[in-house]
């Protein structure tokens, strides 16, 4: 029997903001990387399926396996993966690495943003109660699940749904992650087991990380030096205006694809 394709599934939705300018090239770069591997495909998630304003697409994209199913596309692991992302095309086969378990990487960029939203939603939505220690904390730029995963991820379904309004208001309060933290909680608090991946697959933060050269403020060279250590670049948390997530993104592409 034919195995199953591995996907990457990419939310490159755009809601009118300026923000998915730039993200038609991480469907490229993945695109790309995909071809050079067994049995794995992209697939390009384009429209909503609920109202964005009270279900940020972060939210909605919990339904990815309901997504799939509903288009007949076969899979066994599916990478969940944000558009600001470029892939190196040398960039390992990191299915491989799962065990077939949920996998993540852990979260090494803002720690005072993490703390206040771990306070922030372990009140507003799990009594209070902490079930993960800070540095275990992931990033959800890059999620590996698989079919198993289903009555989990119906788990944040339901809890989307039936307190979707109380989640829209302390989104406003808390200004610290609209569905990440929520997902760090109810992996813990449903038992799902975690498969830590290495950082190189979700390289994050890189403007603390001292990696993005800003005219005036940085000392080290105008080159991409993260190149030679990670594979997967995340270009989020940006700072400076004239060098945000679209310049990183174009200028990665194009050193790494010479497009």
């Amino acid at each position: 029997m034919e195995r199953k394709p591995n996907i990457v599934f990419i939310p490159n939705i755009d809601l009118g903001e300026g923000r998915a300018n730039p993200y038609q090239l991480s469907v490229d770069s993945w695109g790309l990387w995909a071809s050079s591997q067994p049995n794995t495909k992209v697939v390009v998630w384009t429209e909503p399926i609920l109202d964005p304003k009270i279900y940020p697409i972060i939210l909605q994209r919990d339904w990815v396996l309901d997504i799939l199913d509903n288009s007949n596309i076969e899979y066994d692991q599916v990478l969940i993966v944000d558009a600001d992302t470029i892939v190196h095309p040398q960039c390992p086969d990191f299915f491989q690495l799962t065990d077939h378990k949920f996998s993540a990487v852990r979260n090494n960029g803002c720690y005072e943003w993490v703390q206040r939203s771990i306070k922030g939603w372990g009140d507003a939505l799990f009594e209070g109660k902490t079930y993960f220690d800070l540095w275990d904390y992931f990033n959800t730029g890059f999620i590996i699940i698989n079919e198993k995963h289903k009555p989990f991820m119906k788990e944040l379904q339901d809890l989307y749904m039936s307190r979707g309004e109380e989640i829209k208001h302390h989104r406003k309060i808390i200004k610290a992650s609209t569905g990440q933290t929520i997902v760090n909680f109810m992996t813990r608090k449903h038992g799902v087991e975690i498969q830590y991946l290495p950082e190189q697959y979700n390289f994050q933060d890189m403007f603390r990380k001292n990696l993005l050269h800003h005219p005036g403020h940085s000392w080290f060279t105008d080159e991409l030096h993260f190149l030679d250590w990670a594979y997967v670049y995340h270009f989020n948390a940006m700072v400076s205006p004239d060098r945000a997530t679209d310049y990183w993104m174009k200028r990665t592409y194009k050193e790494l694809y010479g497009k």
